[in-house]
């Protein structure tokens, strides 16, 4: 356990040591930084604050979105102590296709929509002043490709009416597509009322609300929140009380076969695995605990680099979860996403083989919105994709799912 005593009337909140996000004044303030990742503000008696504990929370968790962009363009932040993942796995060849490249058909249908190509915009942020602009070209991009956009955590607008455009510009810019509402697993478990779930819905005028399941990342983070006993309860009561489709979503860790199974009994329509192969955001909230405390204490030197990669690879995730699929009848309506290291059309194609009825992709979509080079980026991999059918003979979607494929030796 660490214990800061804050004196001086002025906490400064850092991104990177040289930068400043924010400021928050607290007078004779002791903050406990305790095992589970939560922070405890103590003050001592007849302290006055110069912002209320609920403004303090909502600049805290804008600075932690921002700070999260910044890290996953700058820093490294993926796995790497996992297998090749789905570069281990290769398609059978065919030489006769029996159809032409012209008239492979790229579009398919998730919860009832049809869209452009087998691939989600995944969750990448909102909530802070600069995610207006990047949600908005998000949008407007996934607009022009009729391809899913998933909105990031939208926490924060429950917390404050504060950069609430940042969330609210996707469904003026994206007026036809399927846009997706978020929210976190401890939020969830903490229970979350009929009024506040209609309100991050009807922010983004939602077809789905994302629920996102974070354990490992809320571990990690500083001032994370790691209470989620009860979770599969409230889950279903969300699922049963909301109109619109449920999905389930890891965010870096993967989703094993006898989760998948608790999740579609609590009432969820899609599961998007989120396997060990793409950001982990154990690494990311480790940076961002160093860059607050300069120095890992929390846990062993020699168990940390196993906890950094901590997960199931995506490709173990989408065999796991069609065997359960195909062994039991029931759970075939639910809709598999897979992402975790999608980095190129191939990897959509060979998730769609291996089980998954759509990818997705954020931190490789958000470098290349960052360098300016996203629909450019997703035109290559839309042709990535049709190479794929066409090397395989799928004139279709459905007919990849049926395509061979083998994992190397």
């Amino acid at each position: 356990m660490c214990l800061m005593a804050i004196s001086n009337k002025v906490l400064i909140i850092r991104d990177k040591p040289e930068k400043s996000y924010c400021i928050l004044c607290i007078s004779y303030t002791f903050i406990t930084y305790t095992f589970n990742g939560t922070f405890e503000n103590r003050p001592e008696s007849g302290a006055n604050y110069s912002l209320s504990m609920q403004e303090t929370s909502t600049n805290i968790t804008a600075e932690r979105k921002h700070s999260h962009v910044d890290i996953c363009l700058n820093r490294k932040v993926c796995f790497d102590r996992q297998d090749r993942g789905l570069d281990a796995w290769i398609f059978e060849h065919n030489a006769t296709p029996e159809v032409n490249a012209s008239e492979i058909d790229l579009t398919t249908e998730f919860l009832g929509r049809k869209i452009g190509l087998p691939l989600m915009i995944s969750s990448m942020t909102g909530g802070y002043r600069d995610a207006l602009e990047l949600n908005r070209t998000l949008a407007e991009t996934a607009e022009r490709f009729s391809i899913p956009l998933g909105i990031g955590s939208m926490r924060q607008a429950l917390e404050s009416s504060s950069h609430r455009d940042s969330f609210s510009i996707v469904r003026k810019s994206a007026p036809s597509i399927p846009v997706y509402a978020n929210i976190g697993a401890p939020e969830v478990a903490a229970g979350l009322s009929r009024a506040e779930l209609a309100s991050i819905l009807d922010l983004v005028e939602a077809d789905a609300l994302i629920v996102h399941l974070n354990p490992a990342q809320e571990l990690f983070q500083p001032e994370g929140n790691t209470a989620f006993k009860g979770f599969l309860d409230q889950l279903h009561t969300i699922t049963q009380t909301i109109s619109v489709p449920v999905i389930a979503k890891e965010v870096g860790c993967g989703i094993s076969a006898a989760v998948a199974r608790k999740l579609a009994d609590a009432g969820v329509r899609a599961i998007d695995i989120a396997g060990a192969g793409g950001i982990s955001w154990q690494k990311v909230e480790e940076f961002r605990y160093l860059d607050r405390f300069g120095k890992e204490e929390r846990f062993s030197a020699s168990a940390l680099d196993e906890f950094l990669n901590w997960g199931i690879p995506t490709p173990e995730c989408l065999t796991g979860i069609m065997s359960l699929k195909e062994e039991n009848p029931e759970y075939r309506k639910v809709s598999v996403i897979s992402s975790g290291g999608i980095r190129h059309g191939l990897h959509i194609a060979k998730s769609i083989a291996l089980g998954a009825d759509l990818a997705a992709s954020a931190q490789e979509l958000l470098k290349a919105l960052h360098s300016g080079t996203l629909e450019p980026t997703l035109r290559t991999w839309a042709n990535d994709l049709r190479a794929a059918m066409f090397l395989t003979g799928s004139a279709t979607i459905e007919a990849l799912k049926k395509a061979p494929i083998n994992h190397k030796p």
